[in-house]
């Protein structure tokens, strides 16, 4: 007899995507990528090999990885890739630091342990 699917809660949904994006922005030549596509608003994909400084292949995996959680979008410009931000992707990720940032700062002796 199948089991059935445990239900997954609004909040876990958006706390595994809130750790996708972290993920995603978790290698300083991701960040570096994210940084270049911000101050350009749109790049080609040889461009980013040229900036970035490294191979293409390593380029083009971190490009992969950041698609995948929605970050970059890529337009095929026959023969090449345009790359651009979606920044409304990183909507979840901005909430939460904006909710830690929001937040009065406590110390450890502030929390009394139950």
């Amino acid at each position: 007899m199948p089991q059935p699917t445990p239900r997954i809660e609004p909040e876990a949904d958006s706390d595994q995507m809130v750790a996708a994006l972290a993920k995603a922005l978790g290698h300083p030549a991701r960040v570096r990528i994210v940084r270049e596509l911000l101050a350009k608003r749109s790049c080609i994909g040889c461009d980013l090999v040229d900036q970035i400084g490294l191979a293409q292949s390593t380029v083009s995996e971190h490009l992969r990885i950041l698609k995948e959680a929605g970050i970059v979008v890529g337009e095929i410009e026959r023969p090449r890739v345009c790359y651009s931000l979606s920044p409304a992707s990183l909507g979840p990720l901005s909430a939460l630091l904006d909710e830690v940032l929001a937040s009065p700062a406590r110390l450890p002796s502030d929390t009394t342990e139950a």
